[in-house]
């Protein structure tokens, strides 16, 4: 039995940790789904009519848990009448109320943010700090806390120092005696999130320092809206789930939610409705909603929001969203936003969210404030392989995946030579090689060239349907072996380039993964290809999967998983699970799947699973 003074203790543990209780007792089983809302809008429920004849909109098509109201953007700060007012009306109805601020002067302008040496722009950022923490217990810092300035100011600031060094600097002091010290001086129960975007490999050049920011604040979130991967940014899908693990790594049990606004809706609807999911699917405590205008004003258009592949039993089911919603008066209303796609998916998966362990995957490691293989690691989960960043050396695993991020941890070579010489592998990829080829030369003498090869035949492995263009790395003949080759052609060919290489040290296995020079290449390799460097990728895990790229596996420690298509066309794919895995179960249907005959090569225990296009199904491993 839980004693009192257990219970007192767990209770003060998590409120030092600045987790709200009020999500588990709120509309979901999994998270708590919350919207946010810019000061413009804020600004307008001064009329409570326009106030109440919104939200009728936005809550009968989604059920929230909380609303973030933001005090300031773009110089606009909301009164604290208007503030109080629109606070009680959520309250009123059950809703958690929280504040927010985005620090940003114009955001038409290029997101023109404050200059943190500029002391009447330090000035203002305090006093919006105060502003926001005389009227609410918790607020989000969204997007901009970082600055893009290069003002004569900031340019005789910065002296001799690089931009990245003046600016991760300045900002933690800002963040630190500019809103944190001043907001707790007004209210000293107040919790400051910060909120994180999406662009997480580039954030030291803009300020945000990821070694200092989730210490100093509260907690911190992530920016999961990954839209349309052809549009500026060019995220890929996995980031959705593959930036709120990494940083949960930051610093565990802080990091509190994702936040997805309605970019890429433009894509169908499908396409919304995986950000949701994925984000969630990473264990995710809360969603956010951005914001409160797009639930009002993207409006459903079933012409451009209801994709080709519906009515093949995919799991976002456009029709069955379309369908009237039954309110709790007993009236029914018609879906008219992107409110009732995010109500429809999030209740979704509630249903089994909260049955998911711990997520897990293939430990890579990035250094604070590391470029290099610019967000690759998300490509990577786009051919099937689980990522889970680090910002320090793993050194529990068997296999280590480095990519040219390691390049900035100076002991990188000590730390892989102890991790081969306990019988370990390293795996690093052919820009990690290019970046550091001297130091990689004290394990094994190998060589990115500076000369490139087109390729689309990769022997035994498949051939691809367009040609590649790739690094031509080298190696000493029996020196190091080459698993996996390319060419053009290579099967009667002149010419081979290694996809996959392996250098023997000490115990252990150092292995050089040849990754294309358009990233999305990768997605064309011939699956074998991309099976080998799964099997190499996936020692320290229980299963990896076999077919084709564009199909992700979502792994959890309790022995729950989840895959998931992003194809547009329905694919069958093989899941290959090691021999103590004797079936697998649907999870949400209750039923074993197909188990392959053995394969004598590997004794692997095999499994059959069919996908619909932009689909996902939840399995367990059967007891």
């Amino acid at each position: 039995m839980i004693t009192t003074m257990k219970r007192f203790l767990i209770l003060a543990l998590i409120m030092s940790m600045g987790i709200s209780l009020a999500g588990h007792a709120g509309n979901y089983k999994s998270f708590k789904v919350s919207v946010y809302t810019r000061a413009y809008e804020v600004e307008k429920m001064k009329d409570l009519h326009w106030l109440d004849s919104t939200w009728t909109i936005i809550s009968s098509q989604v059920k929230v848990d909380k609303i973030y109201l933001e005090t300031h953007r773009d110089l606009l700060i909301v009164p604290d009448k208007t503030l109080e007012q629109a606070k009680k009306f959520f309250q009123d109805r059950g809703i958690e109320v929280g504040g927010g601020i985005t620090y940003t002067i114009d955001e038409s302008n290029s997101f023109e943010t404050f200059s943190y040496s500029n002391p009447e722009h330090r000035k203002k950022v305090q006093e919006i700090a105060e502003h926001t923490a005389k009227h609410f217990d918790n607020f989000i810092l969204d997007d901009f806390f970082f600055t893009s300035s290069k003002s004569d100011i900031d340019i005789k600031a910065k002296g001799d120092k690089s931009w990245t060094q003046y600016r991760t600097e300045l900002m933690t002091e800002a963040g630190q005696n500019l809103v944190i010290n001043p907001a707790k001086k007004v209210n000293p129960n107040v919790k400051i999130i910060i909120k994180y975007p999406n662009w997480y490999d580039h954030f030291q050049g803009l300020g945000f320092n990821l070694a200092t920011g989730p210490q100093i604040f509260d907690g911190i979130w992530s920016g999961t809206e990954t839209r349309d991967p052809s549009s500026a940014q060019h995220l890929q899908n996995y980031l959705s789930y593959n930036i709120i693990r990494y940083f949960d790594n930051l610093r565990p049990g802080h990091n509190l939610g994702g936040w997805v606004d309605s970019g890429g809706s433009n894509m169908g609807m499908d396409r919304y409705a995986e950000q949701l999911w994925l984000s969630m699917f990473a264990k995710a405590p809360e969603i956010a909603l951005f914001a409160y205008h797009e639930l009002l004003g993207t409006k459903l258009r079933p012409e451009i929001h209801r994709t080709p592949w519906q009515g093949m039993g995919t799991s976002f089911n456009y029709d069955e969203m379309m369908k009237p919603i039954r309110l709790p008066n007993g009236s029914t209303t018609l879906p008219t936003t992107i409110a009732r796609v995010a109500g429809v998916s999030l209740e979704q998966i509630d249903a089994f969210v909260y049955k998911l362990g711990k997520p897990i995957g293939i430990k890579n490691y990035k250094p604070f404030h590391s470029l290099g293989d610019d967000f690759l690691q998300n490509y990577l989960g786009m051919i099937g392989l689980p990522m889970d960043m680090y910002p320090q050396f793993p050194t529990d695993q068997k296999v280590i995946l480095l990519t040219e991020q390691a390049k900035y941890d100076a002991d990188i070579i000590a730390k892989m030579k102890k991790q081969l010489q306990k019988g370990g592998d390293v795996v690093i990829t052919s820009g990690l090689l290019a970046a550091i080829p001297e130091k990689i030369a004290d394990i094994a003498e190998l060589r990115a060239s500076d000369l490139k090869a087109l390729v689309n035949d990769f022997g035994r492995a498949g051939t691809a349907d367009k040609d590649i263009l790739i690094t031509q790395v080298r190696y000493q003949t029996n020196d190091a072996w080459d698993i996996l080759s390319a060419g053009r052609p290579l099967q009667k060919g002149v010419s081979g380039y290694p996809m996959l290489l392996r250098a023997p040290y000490s115990k252990g296995n150092l292995y050089v993964m040849t990754i294309p020079d358009d990233y999305g290449n990768l997605y064309d390799l011939p699956e074998g290809v991309l099976n080998a460097y799964r099997r190499v990728l996936s020692q320290d895990l229980d299963m990896y999967i076999e077919g084709p790229a564009k199909v992700s596996l979502f792994l959890y420690d309790n022995g729950t998983f989840i895959v998931e298509s992003f194809r547009d066309e329905p694919i069958t794919i093989r899941l290959v699970t090691n021999k103590k895995i004797e079936a697998v179960k649907d999870m949400l249907k209750g039923t074993l799947v197909e188990k392959l005959p053995e394969n004598q090569r590997d004794h692997a225990n095999r499994y059959l699973i069919t996908l619909m296009p932009h689909s996902y199904k939840v399995y367990e491993v059967a007891k």
